[in-house]
């Protein structure tokens, strides 16, 4: 049985409350739902519970499972990449980014030191920049299989 601190492996299916698949370890499932991806690994994902290498609520749903089990959890945006935040979505002004040899476009992603952030929208000066998790506020639900229980 699943304790905070083993070292377990996961096969897993994310899916939005709408049934969007939007990320998954099996590859069959990745290429049916048209999000298969050919130089990713589709293997069992491992971590060590109680770790913080995942979001909360995937840590909490886990703990107690047995191999071989399934498991759907839903997980509130809270404890998944926390509620989206409006003062996330900042102004960098357009010449800095021409500067830079970027033609800003909504819905353009952008690579900084903080990660992947995304232009929402453009003015005659700015360009918005959404900071957020592409995934916040959003409730998420993972279709969960222990796959191996090992220790830390």
């Amino acid at each position: 049985m699943v304790q905070e601190g083993d070292l377990i492996s996961v096969n897993y299916i994310g899916q939005l409350e709408d049934g969007t698949i939007f990320d998954t370890s099996l590859e069959d499932v990745a290429k049916e739902a048209g999000q298969h991806n050919p130089a990713r690994g589709y293997e069992p994902l491992e971590f060590t519970v109680g770790a913080g290498q995942m979001i909360p609520g995937f840590d909490a749903g886990v703990v107690g499972m047995t191999v071989g089990e399934e498991k759907t959890v839903t997980i509130p945006a809270a404890e998944a990449y926390g509620e989206y935040d409006e003062e996330l979505v900042q102004p960098v002004p357009r010449t800095q980014l021409k500067e830079m040899g970027i033609e800003p476009e909504v819905g353009m992603p952008l690579f900084t030191q903080y990660g992947q952030v995304t232009i929402v929208r453009i003015d005659e000066t700015n360009a918005y920049v959404d900071y957020n998790h592409h995934l916040a506020g959003e409730t998420l639900t993972f279709k969960i299989t222990l796959v191996s229980i090992g220790k830390e």
